[in-house]
Order: C-alpha cells, then sequence, then structure tokens
C-alpha cells in the first residue's frame, strides 16, 4: 500500500499506538501491518480537509470517508478497491475507534451506529483432483510443490503457511506443528509421504540457494521456511500471485474464483469424499466446532453434483 506522509504529530502518535495495540492483543503479523496502514490513508485524508482532531469526527464524516474510499483508485492497477478491501478499511476504523474510546482518547465512537453493506462473500471454488493434478504439472520448482503441498496436502489457512517456521516441520515424523492456528489453537498435521519429500526438497536446495544468494545468515529469514526471492518471509499475496500463476499455466477453469483457500477446502472435500469421518476431517483443519467442516460438505458435494 503507498505510504502517506502524516504532518501532523497528534495522528503520528496515535498511529504508533495504534500499530503497538495491535500487536499487544495479538493480531496476526499481516494484519499488524494492513491495518495501520489503512488508518494513515484515514489520516492523510483528514490532515488535507484539516481536521485536527479525531474528538471532532462524527457519523457524517466516516461516512464522506466511506464515499471516498468507494471511489478512489488503486494504487496498483486499473480499476477502484474491491468490496472486500472497502470493507478491511472500515473494519480497521472500527479497531481503531474501539481502541481510542477505550484508553479515552475519544468520549464517544462515531462508527458505532453506523452500518454499511458487506462485501458478497465469493462461494470458495472446490477443484477436482484431476485439477490438483494439473497444478502440480505446472509447478516449475519444488517451492511450487511445496506450496501446494502446504495448502492442499497439509490443508493449513493462509495465515499458518505464512508464520510456518522452519522449527514447526518434521520431516522424521512427517508433522508439521501448527503453534498458533484460529484461535490461537494448536494443532499437529500429519504430512503425505510425497508432501514430506517435496518440502524436504525444497528447504534442502532451493531454499539453501536463496538464503546463500542473498548472503542471509540470521534472523528472521533463517527462521521462516517459504522465503520469497530476496530471502524474506513468503506473505499472503505473495503466496496468492504464485498460485495464480500455477492456475493460469495449468489452464483451469473459473481461474478467479480459485484462492488459496480454495486447496484447503478441496482436500477437505476429497477426504470427506473418499470415506474419511467428518470429525477427523474437522481435527485435521483444525476447526472447532463440527458445523464448520460440515460447511465444506455442502459446498463440496454441490460441486461435485455438478460434474466436477
Amino acid at each position: 500500500m503507498k505510504h502517506l506522509p502524516l504532518k501532523s504529530q497528534y495522528y503520528q502518535s496515535i498511529q504508533k499506538k495504534y500499530a503497538l495495540y495491535l500487536e499487544r492483543v495479538g493480531y496476526n503479523q499481516n494484519t499488524c501491518k494492513m491495518l495501520p496502514s489503512m488508518t494513515r490513508e484515514f489520516f492523510y485524508y483528514l490532515e488535507q480537509r484539516s481536521v485536527k482532531d479525531l474528538k471532532a469526527i462524527t457519523p457524517k464524516e466516516i461516512t464522506a470517508y466511506y464515499g471516498y474510499i468507494k471511489t478512489r483508485p488503486r494504487y496498483r492497477g486499473p480499476g477502484t478497491l474491491s468490496e472486500s478491501m472497502q470493507h478491511m478499511h472500515l473494519w480497521a476504523l472500527r479497531v481503531l475507534f474501539s481502541f481510542l474510546l477505550a484508553e479515552g482518547g475519544i468520549d464517544a465512537d462515531p462508527m458505532s451506529i453506523l452500518n454499511f453493506p458487506k462485501p458478497q462473500k465469493k462461494e470458495s471454488r472446490v477443484l477436482s483432483r484431476s485439477e490438483i493434478h494439473k497444478l502440480y504439472n505446472a509447478c516449475e520448482s519444488y517451492k511450487d510443490r511445496a506450496l501446494l503441498g502446504l495448502f492442499y496436502g497439509c490443508g493449513l489457512r493462509k495465515s499458518e503457511v505464512e508464520a510456518l517456521n522452519v522449527k514447526d516441520i518434521s520431516f522424521r515424523g512427517k508433522l508439521v506443528y501448527i503453534r498458533s492456528g484460529k484461535g490461537k489453537r494448536r494443532r499437529v498435521v500429519p504430512m503425505p509421504e510425497r508432501v514430506t519429500e517435496d518440502l524436504k526438497e525444497y528447504y534442502y536446495q532451493e531454499r539453501v540457494h536463496v538464503l546463500h544468494k542473498q548472503k542471509t545468515t540470521a534472523g528472521e529469514a533463517q527462521q521462516a521456511f517459504l522465503l520469497n526471492k530476496n530471502g524474506s518471509r513468503m506473505m499472503g499475496q505473495s503466496l496468492w500471485r504464485r498460485l495464480r500463476c500455477l492456475v493460469l499455466k495449468a489452464e483451469i477453469r473459473d481461474p478467479e474464483r480459485i484462492t488459496l483457500h480454495s486447496l484447503r477446502h478441496s482436500i477437505a472435500t476429497h477426504l470427506l469424499d473418499g470415506g474419511v469421518s467428518i470429525e477427523q476431517v474437522r481435527d485435521f483443519l483444525g476447526h472447532t466446532l463440527l458445523e464448520s467442516t460440515q460447511g465444506y460438505t455442502r459446498v463440496g458435494r454441490k460441486h461435485f453434483n455438478k460434474g466436477l
């Protein structure tokens, strides 16, 4: 996201406190970067309109900002922000004003009486086994195969793959340790033989080469399992872009509906279709409620009934 300079020391101070608050209460690394960048844009917007104090913000100003967010161009690529990104900007403000109210920085929360339309949630596109096979055939490296192995073979969430460290993978035990999944829950995920071999090849060949090329010998890069070409931890956008390339190369239909979560959804559907009990799939995915896993069942059956 574009970096917008703030002139006001007041807004700069709140920006720093907000970022520290997000880290302190335990939001994931990606959220701790994204939400402050979104509130920075809000503060910049206020500065351009000579609004100097957040205590002066009313629901009217928030509604006007929402109108701005809906029409402002993307910083990268054509068009305007997606509905989901608009929603994220509003969520960043809800968290901000809730924090300020609790800290005594404002007297009333201007977001509390406002309701905005929620983005229409697109149903995850479940891939067939033959389509998964096509994705593997499209791979150009062991990192590509490792990516598919973690999201499909192990059914991990995006945030779990982002946070995955070298110490979290046991090649000998063929296990992946999720130290802090959704809701801070821990679990151990078994790795199929083929996934274990792919991750091992990536770790001992390609990952070592990246570290050597970038002369990275310590710190975050040494801990992170999946690295980008610069030797840094791979995050959501990089992971999604790589999957997008594989999907396009494999010429799979409806590419715009295939996400990282589609791979997790697909393995759940394939396991259930193969006769694995719903309780076992629930534990594999790290769901707390059986209803969450049942939701995967309904969607998966609908896709397969369409002849996937």
